[in-house]
């Protein structure tokens, strides 16, 4: 299932079992979870129209609380300074477009979404995001920038993706192969921000997975903007995310520069561990927290087509009762 069909699934039994959430207490409670015996009802369930899709798109995006300009996350401690061009999404409505639409589970350290001006974030072709997060790892000592040699870290990753896939399989997860460098790290050391883009597969899906990924290093932490979309979508968020790391900045007294080295506390790793999610100590060697920032590879939780068309029977028969 692709990207695209994340989304749509997602998307459809979101609204089928929440966008009535409103509703007085007498209302027809929520579907229940899709039954085996479901799937033989899914040749007599017609798929949904583009005017369906549309409608259900239009009616999840009022529910969000979009906004532009001078926003704070991560507790004052980082801005961003937002165009017209994007718009940005709280912590709440951000949690809601991935545990809803996008079918992630719960996670409570996201604290907003950039959104491009224009799309939905759940829209199943064009829809893209950017999620933030606050790393509190410390302050990155970027002294080993200009030495690492990132065709041997990917190796380095590779290795341990492919250890990290026997515990996927074991959990119930595909497994996640990494094909390259879709933009090869670089670090501008006057801004202190780091880029890079992967190309990975999930699962032998018909098309690979773009995560793009920037990195603002802080006094005492890492502020993380991740975008993840089809491959095919490079041309168009590379430049994005270009954009998108010149209003991302650290507030006065919480930059880098600020770093007090008597008084905080020092990453365990440098900028190469950046990009490998984290290299933390620990007996195995393994990269601990890999796949953490690609978020695609949360998204296999989502129902699938057998359900996504018994939940669509259900939102429209719904919506005709109304």
């Amino acid at each position: 299932m692709s990207i695209r069909s994340w989304c749509l699934a997602g998307l459809v039994s979101f609204t089928a079992t929440s966008a009535f959430a409103a509703e007085p207490a007498a209302a027809e409670p929520a579907a229940a979870p899709v039954m085996p015996d479901e799937a033989a009802q899914i040749e007599r369930i017609e798929a949904p129209s583009p005017e369906q899709i549309a409608a259900a798109i239009a009616e999840f995006d009022k529910t969000l609380s979009y906004q532009d300009g001078l926003v704070t996350v991560a507790d004052g401690k980082a801005a961003l300074n937002v165009p017209p061009t994007f718009r940005y999404l709280g912590a709440a409505d951000a949690q809601r477009v991935l545990e809803g639409p996008w079918g992630n589970p719960p996670d409570d350290s996201v604290l907003g979404m950039l959104v491009p001006a224009g799309i939905s974030p759940i829209d199943p072709d064009r829809g893209w995001a950017v999620v933030i997060t606050y790393e509190d790892s410390g302050h990155v000592d970027d002294a080993d920038a200009a030495s690492i040699d990132y065709d041997e870290l990917f190796t380095t990753m590779q290795t341990a993706q492919n250890e990290g896939n026997k515990q996927r399989s074991e959990q119930g997860f595909p497994g996640v192969e990494l094909r390259g460098w879709a933009e090869p790290p670089h670090y501008d050391a006057t801004s202190r921000k780091l880029y890079w883009a992967m190309r990975a597969n999930f699962g032998g899906d018909p098309e690979d997975t773009l995560n793009y990924a920037i990195r603002v290093l802080g006094r005492e932490g890492v502020l993380a903007l991740n975008a993840v979309a089809p491959i095919s979508q490079l041309a168009e968020i590379k430049p994005a995310m270009e954009q998108v790391g010149t209003f991302a900045s650290f507030t006065q007294g919480n930059a880098y520069a600020d770093y007090d080295e008597d008084t905080d506390k020092l990453a365990t790793y440098g900028v190469g561990g950046l990009i490998a999610g984290g290299l933390i100590a620990s007996k195995t060697g393994l990269l601990k927290g890999l796949w953490l920032a690609l978020l695609a590879g949360k998204k296999f939780i989502v129902i699938g087509l057998v359900a996504l068309g018994v939940f669509l029977k259900r939102m429209f028969s719904r919506k005709d009762k109304a």
